[in-house]
């Protein structure tokens, strides 16, 4: 394996462990201290995390895919989960926050541009690719 590859995949473990343990935080502490809506928000964030989590640790052990692509890619997603989930988790918590958190609502549609790039990253990546089968 090579170095970036068990860098993605240990990130990848490590988001997972960090999703799980965010979303426990979602479904059993926040249930009384936010509104219905607000927590689904929050499952938002989770879900689009763990999507992304899964996808890193398919991208670490995937051997087809050009190794720049693959930098690329990782670097997408990791922006994007920092700032989509990131945001959502602030914005649902607003009433728990001591400040507006409202005021970052313009990261999340950044944080999703992120997601998209990556995405579109891998699909141009592999395009691309000029190793034979």
């Amino acid at each position: 394996m090579m170095k970036i590859d068990k860098n993605i995949v240990v990130v990848a473990s490590f988001l997972g462990a960090l999703t799980i343990a965010i979303g426990a935080f979602g479904a059993h502490g926040l249930k009384e201290l936010i509104n219905t809506k607000a927590l689904a928000t929050f499952e938002t964030g989770v879900r689009y995390q763990m999507y992304h989590v899964f996808a890193l640790f398919i991208l670490g052990n995937a051997t087809r895919i050009p190794l720049n692509t693959k930098k690329w890619v990782f670097r997408f997603f990791i922006l994007g989960i920092i700032f989509f989930s990131g945001s959502i988790y602030l914005l649902s918590l607003d009433t728990l926050l001591p400040f507006n958190a409202k005021s970052l609502g313009f990261i999340t549609p950044i944080g999703g541009m992120f997601l998209i790039l990556g995405w579109l990253r891998l699909g141009f990546g592999l395009i691309v690719n000029k190793k034979e089968e």
